[in-house]
């Protein structure tokens, strides 16, 4: 799996894009995107009728305290907004939302709201009736998320719903799902053969008596099946049930009873999926799923509505991405997808659990923040940095990498250079303008007629011979050339540093060794959380062990060997940092 961290200013910059390992290309994609932001403002850019499946598990209208998880500045703010009236205020909140949703929806698409008690009515009434229609209604699941809950006055609640709704009433994607028998049922209903093998016998009468009458190897009745079926039956191999034939069971006359087929459990689906579920726990505080959200779902969940109602290639979106557990699933399931959340703990987090699963994952994706990292940018692959910051500035990049004569691309046909450096010089203006004038000549005499611009140059910075020749051109020549320097079109920020320390616990006759190591970041936005990797390859890429500490503080037993350690640090604004420690173990802690 590749992943680019790129970062958005304002939404409606956002192109579609495809990302590699490092930079974004032009190629347009609207999907395996994760983005930090208002999904009210960031589902305005999506394209209509791009999805293929809606999932969204908003903040409930209950405990206002409660609702407040990850507790960085953009969860807060959101907060805010949804507390400041009563559930009139939240309805509008949230309807506003999903009429967003309902644009993006496929005509043969599906949404899911996962909601509790305290607005399941007002949500239903109010919003999905009156956006989706009543006759794209197909069920309110009823999932018990919980064995029991001690309520002082009244029933336990331990129930959410997920109402499903269809964009169109008869096109939408969905496939059965069956989930396995009971114990009590098998017990119950089936009878044991001596290897192990269960099967029961069917009533074969035609239930509404419309069939007519025949004779079947002795016995006459209305039989559910035509002669010819009956006969198949008959003719099949022949079980090892007693007193049979074929599929047929035989009474003690030696003719078919009327309750005759013959049907083996191992042959049955199971039940077809009800709308009670009841069989998927919630993720319990020692489950190697959890991740530290309160309100994570499980996995399990995720997987049946997105096998129900998608297929492989589908493009699934989580507006309220949270844990980032419908993101993780869509991924294994093969399906494209796109999460937002407000949080940059959210986007994060998530970004995390897709590289710790990158060595059974294949595509990429990207993370859009608000800033970008100077480092990052300046440092990247040349090309990849000068058609993407082209595309930012509203341009069209040159399609050629080399010989392009010096223009690397154009907006409104205006010649565009990109050096990707700082301090830039007067010969490298000089060079542009001669670059210009060989393009397009006659479009270069108009535009001095016209005193308009001839060209842009895009940096880092420029020095002071490029600003002083920039004045002169402008002076004598009417050639009017535009320096502007990358921060100007997108944000630019340092990325956190960190630092690590570490101290040996315990040891053992094995060599094996306890260590606790002690990570500082440094951001002027504040630290959000750290993650951990105690076998970092820089091949793979960093791979979570621990995915969120916000102590900065992990302790971890070492056999012994040597060791790559790693520590990602992660600021308020959602960059990042790597530092790492080589160690080597043998009864012993040595720094390499």
């Amino acid at each position: 799996m590749s992943r680019t961290c790129y970062n958005t200013p304002e939404y409606k910059e956002v192109p579609f894009l495809t990302m590699n390992a490092t930079m974004p290309t032009e190629t347009p994609s609207p999907v395996n995107r994760l983005i930090l932001g208002d999904n009210l403002d960031v589902m305005k850019t999506l394209e209509e009728e791009s999805v293929d499946l809606i999932y969204l598990d908003p903040p409930f209208f209950s405990n206002r305290n409660y609702e407040v998880i990850w507790g960085d500045e953009g969860e807060i703010r959101s907060f805010k907004d949804r507390w400041s009236g009563g559930i009139e205020h939240y309805i509008a909140w949230l309807k506003e939302r999903v009429e967003l949703m309902h644009r993006l929806l496929k005509n043969t698409g599906s949404f899911f709201l996962h909601c509790d008690w305290h607005a399941n009515a007002y949500i239903r009434v109010h919003i999905l009736d009156k956006i989706f229609g009543e006759n794209n209604f197909k069920s309110e699941i009823a999932w018990k998320r919980s064995a029991a809950h001690n309520d002082a006055k009244g029933l336990g609640n331990i129930k959410d719903s997920i109402f499903y709704y269809s964009k169109t009433p008869k096109k939408f994607s969905f496939h059965k799902i069956y989930t396995a028998y009971s114990d009590k049922y098998i017990a119950a209903e089936w009878s044991q053969l001596p290897d192990g093998r269960c099967y029961k016998v069917e009533n074969m009468l035609d239930p509404q008596n419309k069939m007519e009458k025949y004779d079947f190897h002795g016995t006459v009745a209305r039989w559910r099946m035509t002669p010819e079926k009956m006969e198949a039956l008959w003719n099949e191999e022949q079980t090892e049930v007693p007193n049979s034939h074929g599929r047929i069971k035989l009474g003690t006359n030696g003719k078919p009873t009327k309750r005759c087929r013959i049907v083996f459990l191992d042959e049955r689906k199971g039940v077809a999926l009800q709308d009670i579920w009841d069989d998927i726990p919630y993720v319990a505080g020692g489950s190697r799923e959890r991740i530290g959200y309160p309100t994570q779902k499980p996995e399990a969940l995720m997987e049946r509505i997105i096998k129900m109602a998608s297929n492989e290639g589908d493009v699934v979106l989580d507006p309220f991405m949270g844990g980032g557990t419908t993101i993780a699933v869509a991924e294994k399931l093969m399906r494209r997808w796109i999460g937002i959340d407000q949080s940059v703990m959210a986007v994060k987090v998530t970004e995390l659990r897709l590289e710790k699963e990158q060595r059974k994952l294949f595509s990429s994706f990207s993370t859009e923040l608000h800033k970008y990292d100077y480092d990052t940018l300046r440092y990247k692959d040349a090309f990849e940095f000068e058609r993407w910051i082209i595309h930012q500035f509203g341009g069209i990049s040159n399609t050629k990498q080399r010989s392009d004569s010096g223009i690397d691309g154009k907006k409104d046909n205006t010649p565009i250079q990109v050096k990707r450096s700082d301090n830039i010089g007067r010969n490298t203006i000089d060079n542009f303008l001669s670059a210009v004038k060989r393009a397009d000549k006659h479009l270069y005499e108009q535009n001095i007629k016209d005193k308009k611009t001839v060209g842009y140059m895009i940096a880092f910075s420029f020095g002071k011979g490029a600003i002083e020749e920039i004045a002169r051109l402008k002076n004598q020549e009417n050639a009017i050339i535009k320096l502007v320097r990358v921060d100007e079109i997108v944000p630019l920020a340092t990325k956190p540093t960190v630092t690590v320390t570490m101290r040996e616990l315990s040891r053992d006759a094995k060599g094996n060794c306890e260590i606790e190591f002690s990570a500082t970041g440094h951001s002027e936005a504040g630290i959000e959380f750290y993650a951990w990797d105690f076998d970092y390859n820089e091949q793979t890429g960093f791979v979570p062990f621990v995915l969120i500490d916000k102590s900065g503080k992990c302790t971890h037993l070492f056999k012994a060997g040597l060791y790559t350690v790693a520590v990602k640090v992660v600021d308020n604004e959602g960059l990042e940092s790597i530092e790492t420690i080589k160690l080597k173990v043998n009864g012993k802690i040595k720094k390499l």
